[in-house]
């Protein structure tokens, strides 16, 4: 085997395989224990995040950080993917920071310069707006970590009221209309809530004393659907205009059903949380005359008292 090849074939083996030995890599590749303890030292030269043990039980393994293999990619897919990670670069945060960054420079760095420059005027081209947000979200990576270990986190969360301590156990986390959120179960409420993620100040190690649930089947796409409780969701009914589109389409996300007609207008007619009947409330307050809503009649209640405590407040201010 050549020995291109052979050191290729050897990242690939060493990056699949969490502890190894000389001697069993040499019989492996059908070569001598001297010649693959030259191929590590190459390999570690290139980048190749290798750390030894000695004694009877020693070896090497790949560190966490493992490299991938060289990749060819045309063109066009070299330039989606630089696009793809570019189109994040409005979120203040976002998991693996960091990385994304460091990515998105080894993909121009490496480009030929035709292609590098014709990105430059792509950028000026084509944009991905999302609205601006000033909120801090620095907890993304252990939210995310935590719901694929299936871990739970102690969190700290800010609402109107105070700041509450609480563990859950999340499911994933997802950006909507500039904001992060993650559905958690929560221990201390004893059901599944969303939280926002700018809210969460801080994060730390859950109680050791709470097991933690089975929620390998539980992920983003149907979250709501096992968990909800129905004695807990009314039904809302609520028809739209264009503008109640545009604007519902930007602020609801995943966060609510919107069907929209062949003239653009829409409606809602789906159970919604009671425990979201006051952030629906807000919503179509600002919408004006692009939202009716026709129930539940808690909802319409809510939207009256918000009104006439913002009427009084602005009676006032006229003395």
């Amino acid at each position: 085997m050549p020995k291109s090849k052979r050191l290729l074939e050897l990242m690939l083996t060493v990056n699949r395989k969490k502890k190894f030995t000389v001697k069993e890599l040499a019989r492996e590749f059908g070569v001598s224990a001297r010649t693959i303890l030259r191929d590590l030292q190459e390999l570690g030269e290139l980048g190749v995040p290798l750390y030894s043990e000695v004694g009877p039980h020693g070896g090497y393994q790949v560190l966490n950080e493992r490299i991938l293999p060289p990749i060819a990619f045309t063109e066009e897919e070299a330039v989606a993917l630089f696009f793809a990670c570019h189109a994040l670069r409005h979120y203040s945060f976002i998991p693996f920071e960091t990385e994304a960054s460091s990515a998105l420079g080894k993909f121009y760095h490496y480009m030929s310069g035709d292609v590098r420059d014709r990105i430059d005027q792509m950028k000026n081209r084509v944009d991905f707006v999302v609205p601006a947000r000033q909120a801090e979200a620095p907890h993304l990576s252990c939210l995310l970590d935590a719901s694929v270990m299936q871990r739970i986190v102690r969190i700290g969360y800010k609402s109107q009221e105070n700041i509450s301590v609480r563990d859950i156990q999340p499911i994933g986390i997802y950006a909507s209309s500039g904001l992060w959120y993650c559905p958690a179960y929560c221990f201390l409420r004893g059901g599944v809530r969303l939280f926002r993620c700018d809210r969460i100040v801080s994060v730390e190690e859950g109680d050791p004393g709470i097991k933690p649930l089975d929620l390998r089947s539980v992920h983003l796409g149907n979250w709501e659907d096992s968990f909800s409780d129905k004695s807990q969701y009314t039904r809302c009914r609520v028809q739209l205009t264009e503008e109640g589109v545009r604007v519902c389409e930007a602020e609801l996300g995943r966060r609510g059903p919107l069907r929209v007609r062949e003239d653009g207008t829409g409606w809602i007619d789906d159970e919604i949380p009671n425990s979201e009947i006051p952030y629906f409330a807000r919503l179509f307050i600002g919408l004006g005359s692009d939202a009716q809503v026709a129930e539940p009649p808690e909802l319409i209640d809510c939207m009256r008292a918000k009104l006439r405590e913002l009427l009084e407040r602005y009676k006032d201010g006229e003395k």
